[in-house]
């Protein structure tokens, strides 16, 4: 008998600890490294701000990571009195801009294509207005002797059509059926032996 149980654990909340072999230090330590530095530059990014970042690596040698960069930074710091050459809130409100120039781009053909839905349902009803149809009038219900000679083809050629969907939709009634009637003498697909 096939157990239905659970093939796996599943997620465990792992305890917050110091890891005590140096070699795992390091493995961990270069797989969450480059996470926390994408994290700082996407805050700094948002921020409009620069950061300067060093963290130390469990042999003590130390990664330092600075957004835009570690030199802009470290100027900024050095030169406080003096106002920095910077291009970085140059290149973050460029960015902005080009962002909100695609949203509303984006909106713009959004509200154009809304207006064209529009336009095209008021023709819609304004001709069935007109024409006093209202979908009433399909066209299986035009009378034949109304019918020019391109209409009456059109009209043929649309009930040739119905003609043949419903044969095939007959067709597949017959095979349905005539499969179930046997499925239900046989035993489901199975013959019965005579003794």
């Amino acid at each position: 008998m096939a157990s239905t149980g659970k093939k796996t654990r599943g997620r465990k909340k792992t305890q917050m600890k110091m890891i005590e072999n140096k070699e795992d230090q390091l493995v961990v330590f270069s797989k969450r490294r480059l996470g926390i530095y994408k994290k700082i530059s996407e805050l700094s990014i948002l921020c409009g701000t620069e950061i300067l970042f060093i963290v130390f690596s469990p042999t003590g040698k130390p990664f330092s990571f600075g957004c835009p960069s570690i030199e802009s930074v470290s100027n900024h710091f050095l030169s406080r009195n003096r106002p920095i050459n910077d291009n970085t809130n140059i290149l973050i409100e460029a960015y902005r801009m080009v962002r909100t120039n695609k949203l509303v781009q984006h909106y713009n053909e959004v509200h154009s294509q809304i207006d064209a839905i529009k336009r095209k349902k008021k023709v819609l009803v304004s001709t069935q207005q007109t024409s006093g149809t209202n979908n009433t009038n399909h066209w299986w219900k035009t009378p034949i002797h109304q019918c020019n000679p391109k209409e009456l083809d059109e009209l043929y050629s649309r009930f040739s059509e119905l003609a043949h969907l419903c044969h095939i939709a007959w067709c597949k009634k017959i095979v349905d059926t005539s499969s179930m009637s046997a499925s239900t003498y046989f035993g489901n697909g199975h013959h019965r032996q005579e003794l």
